[in-house]
């Protein structure tokens, strides 16, 4: 969703250029460039503001770290600003630990995908958390939110409360909630109504389900395309509801990213899960420094990493991304990247979290992502071993005889293994800029499962 923003800001960036001292002209061009890209993703105009201030006041006279360009610098400082104004680097996901049972309100306009999420959530904290979940359907004002809630999780074989709608929310919230205790549940998660729009009633009947159900956490739904009004909903749910976490839903969609800068910074609410699909297993919780780190164009190599867990060894996986950052990625890593990929969910959405893929991907619009990978696999099979790790020795001659091998033009492969080139320059990039050591730090962490000092 970001990808408009990304293409922006990396144009931005593209023109700073030369000398040792950051300079104020060419920096303050710069972030007119980049608080007009911000505005046309919807981001806040005051966030945008803030952001900009922060990194003037730190670029401006910054002495050009070695090996660093200018624009690679400003790059640096720009994400550090991001990474604050999405949460923090110390943000962490929910818990759900307390008392059984630990209840999660979720709220949300109609449409927003909190029906969705509701049930995508009981699915994560299953899986992922190991807890016994049950979902109570406490929508009365629609009748089809509560056969919609009770059909989706019997899909993914989670409990759903046979809601007596008629009865009206609050005496809904009661039985559930005796319900929830008889069955030992560990998390109880509460889908109530939506509407249109805010309005005196909705609020009214959060605050009395609220005051029966005494809930740990509040969630607000936000649809990713909602844009900048979607803050105004956010502050009047957190005045009435005393909101603990945002959701952003359907941050798979073409939306342009406004909402992500924008809500944390100005509702003080931390954005906890991010929807990034339509099945039950496409949710993620939210990090601020991964979210910032793909809006800038650096892929996403921690949840690439979690998401190679589930597919392969841990031992695969943190190679994988070891030789991503340590100049080892060879044609032959490429390909058998290619491979995992696809065990691990929609392809698009996979190689936009490799550094560099994102751009790659951008110049195939138009084109079946899947279909050209194929080409892709077809093209590096049809290699020799000593050409897939040195693709510098492939002249002419040597790309006449793959195209014949692979069944496609020697313009493909030139037009390949020139963003592949670039893919890898990019990534050592990233590596002199120290994303190489953190990512290095984050993975460690993961596996031991203790909090990384970063």
């Amino acid at each position: 969703m970001f990808d408009h923003l990304t293409e922006r800001l990396s144009a931005a960036f593209r023109k700073l250029t030369g000398g040792v001292v950051l300079n104020e002209t060419h920096v303050e061009e710069a972030l007119k460039e980049i608080r007009r890209s911000l505005l046309d993703a919807d981001v806040h105009f005051k966030v945008a503001r803030d952001v900009c201030d922060r990194v003037k006041s730190r670029a401006v006279g910054a002495e050009i770290w070695k090996n660093l360009t200018a624009g690679q610098q400003v790059v640096r400082i720009f994400n550090e600003e991001l990474v604050e104004a999405l949460g923090g680097k110390e943000q962490s996901p929910p818990a759900f630990a307390g008392k059984p049972p630990l209840i999660v309100l979720v709220a949300g306009l109609q449409g927003s995908g909190k029906t969705t999420f509701c049930v995508k959530l009981a699915l994560h904290i299953r899986k992922k958390l190991h807890k016994t979940v049950g979902l109570l359907p406490c929508d009365c004002a629609r009748p089809a939110a509560k056969e919609q809630l009770v059909t989706l999780a019997k899909r993914v074989g989670i409990e759903a409360f046979d809601s007596p709608i008629q009865k009206g929310a609050v005496t809904v919230a009661r039985e559930g909630l005796k319900w929830a205790q008889s069955q030992f549940f560990d998390v109880l998660i509460v889908d109530t109504a939506g509407r249109q729009q805010i309005d005196e009633e909705l609020m009214r009947e959060l605050s009395e389900i609220e005051r029966v159900l005494s809930p740990r956490e509040r969630f607000l739904v936000l649809d990713a395309m909602i844009g900048s009004q979607g803050l105004e909903v956010a502050r009047t749910f957190h005045e009435r509801a005393r909101l603990t976490g945002l959701v952003l839903a359907k941050m798979d969609g073409d939306a342009r990213g406004g909402i992500a800068l924008s809500a944390r910074a100005v509702t003080g609410v931390p954005i906890v899960f991010a929807g990034v699909g339509e099945k039950p297993e496409d949710l993620e919780p939210f990090h601020p420094s991964r979210m910032a780190s793909r809006i800038l164009g650096m892929g996403d190599v921690m949840t690439l990493v979690e998401k190679a867990q589930e597919a392969i060894s841990e031992e695969d996986a943190m190679d994988s991304a070891q030789k991503m950052f340590g100049g080892r990625f060879t044609l032959e890593d490429f390909r058998d990247q290619l491979k995992r990929l696809q065990n691990m969910g929609p392809l698009e959405g996979i190689m936009k979290l490799i550094p560099g893929m994102g751009q790659m991907m951008g110049s195939l619009k138009g084109v079946d992502p899947e279909r050209e990978m194929k080409k892709v696999e077809a093209i590096i099979n049809s290699m020799t071993a000593a050409e897939r790790k040195k693709p510098d020795v492939l002249n002419g001659s040597r790309r006449l005889r793959i195209s014949k091998g692979s069944g496609t033009q020697v313009s493909d492969i030139n037009r390949f293994l020139k963003q592949f080139m670039e893919m890898r320059k990019m990534m050592k990039q990233f590596s002199k800029m120290g994303m190489g050591s953190r990512i290095k730090k984050l993975a460690q962490a993961a596996q031991s499962g203790k909090k990384p000092l970063l």
